[in-house]
């Protein structure tokens, strides 16, 4: 269900407000926006990037941010959809991330499940992916899989 306009704005703040505090490398305010519960999850791009409490998400920033100088986030299109007190938004992003003095655009992926408690939005999950390389346009699976 579309969030209504309100909704939609509350939501759309707090992922400016995850993004912004990201690229300023500011963990307490990146962690502060998630929900101290110990189901709180965030997934990565790497085969070892699921995090589920507020600790390993932690290590998780941490990691992230001693392997890049910079990155920023331009959300390209999002999507926010809620019910009751739980919103779940889907972003189309582009990053710029700065690695070893070299620079790289990636286009994103970013969703996340939020959920309104005393009149503000905490984040219970969120999901940073990046399309697969292999995978042709129009095709159901990369191509380059290695199967196990």
């Amino acid at each position: 269900m579309k969030a209504d306009a309100k909704t939609e704005s509350e939501v759309l703040s707090s992922l400016n407000k995850h993004f912004k505090a990201y690229e300023n490398r500011d963990l307490d305010a990146v962690l502060s926006l998630y929900a101290k519960d110990d189901g709180v999850i965030a997934y990565g791009s790497g085969a070892d990037e699921k995090r589920v409490g507020l600790k390993e998400i932690k290590k998780q920033i941490e990691r992230d941010f001693e392997q890049s100088e910079s990155v920023s986030v331009k959300i390209e299109w999002s999507s926010v959809s809620a019910t009751g007190s739980v919103a779940w938004v889907a972003d189309d992003v582009s990053m710029a991330v700065k690695h070893e003095g070299r620079e790289m655009r990636l286009p994103a992926r970013f969703t996340g499940v939020l959920e309104k408690r005393d009149k503000r939005w905490y984040w219970m999950q969120s999901h940073f992916s990046l399309p697969a390389a292999g995978q042709a346009e129009g095709k159901y699976f990369p191509l380059k899989v290695k199967v196990k």
